[in-house]
């Protein structure tokens, strides 16, 4: 595979990592995924077709030494500035949709945010709107 993925690829890349991080990945959290890839502007020249293949290659890189830190590479160099913070945005949409943010998908959105630069500040209030979009009474 080339070095360089374009953007969508690194989106969905950086989805299946953070539904994958903890060994698990729930109906909810593919569900999820598929919504983000159906309804989202970001998504809309994608052909929702790739997404199986793409989500393969995802876990191929995985299961290889050093797989996370090739995806959070990979998605660092196919995304430009102003899809860092979406990037962001749709991991803890991710994470957060089962409603328990695990140990092991809070490190991966640090190391993710650091990979990908976005300021401190916006990833707080990216994690709080998730928050209040996924609350329940």
């Amino acid at each position: 595979m080339s070095q360089t993925i374009g953007h969508h690829r690194a989106l969905i890349y950086v989805m299946i990592t953070i539904s994958v991080i903890d060994a698990t990945i729930s109906d909810t959290e593919i569900e999820r995924i598929k919504q983000i890839v159906n309804r989202l502007p970001v998504f809309q020249d994608f052909d929702e077709a790739k997404l199986p293949l793409f989500s393969r290659e995802c876990l191929e890189i995985l299961n290889e030494d050093d797989g996370m830190d090739a995806i959070l590479a990979l998605a660092a160099d196919a995304l430009p500035p102003q899809l860092h913070e979406t990037a962001y945005a749709l991991a803890v949409e991710v994470a957060a949709v089962d409603l328990t943010v695990r140990q092991e998908e809070i490190r991966f959105l640090q190391r993710l945010r650091d990979a990908l630069h976005v300021d401190k500040l916006a990833c707080a209030a990216i994690e709080r709107g998730a928050m209040a979009r996924h609350a329940q009474i």
